[in-house]
């Protein structure tokens, strides 16, 4: 019997996108440690709403700012630090690129169609959200 946690870790997350000659685009970015393939996403800040907070991860680990929506597109669980997080998604619409950010030692970042982004990404649950995507703008 699978028995649900009792406290969660709250985060957030944004999909960073843009249209570039009509077509749509997401940024991802790589993780911190194994490089792999993420969309930006952190703990959510305790003066900042939830979507706020996620626009704050994606100025900071992809360097990018623009229009978050308040409207969560979905939300997954995953096991990290002895917990379970609880993650919401919202959208970014890009509308700033910097050259330089925060991040930029550490990470880097991908402009991809969403094919593209569903083969890269390795979570089930946000592939799933982001083949949602062109649905939901």
């Amino acid at each position: 019997m699978n028995q649900q946690p009792t406290s969660y870790l709250e985060q957030s997350a944004v999909i960073p996108y843009r249209f570039r000659q009509g077509n749509l685009e997401v940024l991802l970015i790589t993780s911190r440690n194994n490089k792999r393939w993420i969309i930006p996403k952190g703990i959510i800040e305790p003066d900042m709403t939830p979507e706020d907070s996620g626009a704050q991860e994606a100025f900071e680990e992809a360097g990018v700012k623009g229009k978050v929506s308040s409207k969560i597109m979905g939300s997954y669980t995953y096991q990290k630090w002895g917990t379970t997080c609880r993650v919401k998604i919202f959208i970014l619409e890009v509308e700033v690129i910097y050259i330089d950010w925060l991040e930029a030692s550490f990470r880097k970042r991908q402009w991809v169609n969403i094919s593209d982004a569903i083969k890269l990404i390795q979570e089930e649950e946000v592939r799933k959200i982001l083949a949602k995507l062109p649905d939901y703008l």
